[in-house]
């Protein structure tokens, strides 16, 4: 499975980098978040429980978080659930219309045969859309920051 959700961010790119990493702060910004709960806490490697609504179904998956400053990429790989080896990678890239940011999502499942059921229920029906909504909500939240910071 493969996925990748991205959009264009017009406010500071640090600042959009310091809010992915900062999984503290997601629950309070993004509403389809539920909790965030840390079982290991570090300055550039955590472990947490993650725990999100899809349309009202609650879900939730333990993940190493993975804050690299040197390539300025958040990166997340599932360690349980059913999502389990799942790697997600979150890039920053200035361009001329503002900052592109975008999120990849990899899977091998691990059961072969069940791979195309689980491309289209986890990876379409939970995956895409519950990514999507997070970057919608950082960039609701982050334009508007840099609005009232610039006023």
């Amino acid at each position: 499975m493969h996925k990748g959700n991205s959009i264009i961010m017009l406010a500071p790119k640090m600042a959009i980098f310091e809010t992915a990493a900062n999984l503290e702060l997601w629950p309070q910004i993004l509403p389809h978040y539920r909790f965030i709960k840390y079982l290991q806490r570090g300055d550039e490697r955590n472990i947490v429980v993650m725990a999100a609504t899809r349309s009202g179904i609650p879900i939730s998956w333990t993940s190493e978080q993975i804050i690299d400053r040197e390539k300025l990429e958040v990166r997340f790989h599932h360690l349980q659930a059913f999502t389990k080896g799942m790697r997600v990678v979150w890039t920053f890239d200035e361009t001329p219309e503002g900052v592109l940011v975008e999120i990849v999502h990899d899977l091998d499942f691990r059961v072969p045969f069940l791979a195309p059921i689980a491309d289209l229920i986890i990876g379409g029906f939970f995956i895409h859309h519950i990514a999507s909504q997070t970057l919608r909500h950082m960039k609701k939240h982050l334009e508007a920051q840099a609005w009232r910071d610039n006023a």
